[in-house]
């Protein structure tokens, strides 16, 4: 028993059901019942047709039933240490008190400076000092410098 696809609604069409139309380019056109044909004929599309199995599947009706939506996975959230930094030493510096941090960075600088001023004993050429009272020049700010005469312009 072969069962037949209307070409407007695209339900079935069982055998001496319907009806068939040739149009004139010879292409055949199967209908289970004489509303489908009419709207064939008066060129309606399907696909706008509420009850036509065009509309059902390009709309999803009555697909929520059979096939089931995929679950979306929930994203987890995971640390790591990042910058040569592990979990362990972010986590100690998130927790160091801001009075904490302000001596350590003092220390540093400290430390620092002591090393450059063994470092220049060493080597022995004291450090270029002005008298008190002379300046090098007048303080030029860098936009005074850029417009400064005999730079550029036209």
């Amino acid at each position: 028993m072969k069962v037949e696809i209307d070409s407007f609604s695209g339900h079935k069409i069982y055998p001496s059901k319907g009806r068939l139309f040739v149009r004139g380019d010879s292409k055949i056109f199967r209908f289970a019942k004489p509303k489908h044909e009419s709207m064939f004929k008066q060129r309606k599309n399907p696909r706008v047709i509420a009850w036509t199995q065009v509309y059902r599947r390009q709309h999803k009706k009555g697909v929520a039933d059979q096939v089931q939506k995929k679950k979306s996975r929930k994203t987890v959230k995971s640390q790591r240490g990042y910058a040569g930094l592990s979990l362990a030493d972010l986590a100690a510096k998130k927790a160091e008190t801001p009075a904490a941090r302000l001596e350590a960075r003092q220390a540093a600088i400290n430390k620092a400076k002591q090393e450059k001023k063994t470092t220049a004993a060493k080597e022995g050429k004291p450090k270029a000092t002005r008298p008190a009272g002379q300046s090098s020049g007048p303080k030029v700010s860098k936009q005074q410098m850029k417009n400064a005469p005999g730079k550029g312009g036209r």
